[in-house]
């Protein structure tokens, strides 16, 4: 189909066919607002931040589909001044402690308001929120702020759309809502299975790894718990591995990660990790050079042919060497007992 065409703020563009408004601006480099929108996600038009004008008639970009000559305005003093309501109402139930946020800097609450525009005169008028409110640290892996959400429902619909679980959902009613897993009772004890999914599309500090550390370089390489081969990016930062994020370019796994690949790399950093052979002398285990090590296991291998010998593959390695694994143990050692990771 052919591309479509249309002007936003005087600046004639093209956009696929079956784009939003939203999406077609972004492509061509124009900044809107928003706060609810996720591109893994379907749209929602929760936050309202996102409005534009077609025509003199406002309405939701991430939600209003582009159409072929379409004039579009993303500022006018109507829309200004009904985003900077939307994002004043938001601010003033908002934890405002942000440098000791793990989301400083990286915040699209922030940068939605950096961009509108707060006046702090019309900001300590309204009646702020008198009583604090809670923060589940039940989780081991992450913490759920109640007090820097927004209920921008992005991660209830993560946890709906992507993850399949429904472990977050809207709880009570007004002023009181709240984004709740089932009779909110703590993550810990919820259906909640710890992927993290939610935490890296939170817009916001609500949603926050226990630990995190700005890493100062990443390292591109697979995770190395089982046989998908999901793509992830180590973060480093000296001699340490501080975060761990999907590769959204991998066809394998689409950016996508289950609690190991997310946060379990910490046994890189453990102390008592093993950096080199240890071969066992005099009933202790003694440091060795691989040659030592490799010569003294093919001489055992050496002394067990038969049934003494067993071997597992790896659903990690190539068909090509899981084929030579059991061609070894079958011809070189006269064993079948021969057994694989991915049977566990």
């Amino acid at each position: 189909m052919e591309k479509l065409t249309l002007t936003i703020d005087g600046q004639k563009t093209t956009a696929e066919p079956g784009m939003t408004i939203l999406e077609a601006a972004a492509a061509a480099g124009i900044y809107i607002p928003h706060l609810c929108h996720h591109p893994d996600l379907k749209p929602a038009g929760v936050c309202r931040v996102c409005m534009v004008e077609v025509e003199g008639r406002q309405a939701l970009s991430c939600l209003a589909p582009a159409e072929d000559g379409m004039v579009v305005r993303t500022v006018s003093e109507t829309i200004d001044q009904v985003r900077r309501i939307a994002v004043e109402l938001l601010l003033v139930n908002h934890d405002g402690d942000c440098l000791s946020c793990a989301q400083n800097n990286n915040c699209q609450l922030q940068r939605v308001a950096n961009y509108v525009g707060i006046d702090e005169d019309r900001l300590a008028r309204l009646r702020r929120r008198e009583k604090a409110l809670p923060v589940d640290s039940s989780n081991p892996f992450f913490d759920l702020d109640h007090g820097k959400c927004i209920l921008c429902g992005i991660c209830v619909r993560t946890c709906d759309e992507i993850v399949g679980v429904n472990a977050l959902d809207y709880g009570f009613r007004g002023v009181n809502t709240l984004i709740s897993t089932f009779g909110n009772k703590g993550m810990k004890d919820s259906r909640c299975v710890s992927c993290g999914e939610c935490v890296v599309r939170c817009p916001v500090g609500a949603l926050v790894p226990k630990v995190f550390q700005t890493p100062s370089r990443e390292v591109k390489t697979v995770c190395p718990y089982c046989g998908v081969g999901c793509s992830i990016y180590l973060g480093v930062r000296g001699d340490r591995l501080v975060s761990s994020r999907g590769a959204t370019e991998s066809p394998v796994n689409h950016g996508r990660l289950c609690v190991k690949g997310r946060f379990g790399y910490e046994f890189v950093n453990h102390p008592d990790r093993l950096t080199t052979p240890l071969i066992k002398k005099n009933g202790e285990f003694v440091e060795a050079s691989w040659d030592e090590a490799l010569d003294l296991v093919a001489n055992e291998f050496s002394k067990r042919k038969g049934d003494q010998f067993a071997s597992t593959a790896s659903a990690k390695c190539t068909n090509e060497d899981n084929y030579v694994v059991q061609k070894f143990a079958r011809a070189v050692m006269g064993s079948n007992s021969i057994d694989h990771c991915a049977r566990l």
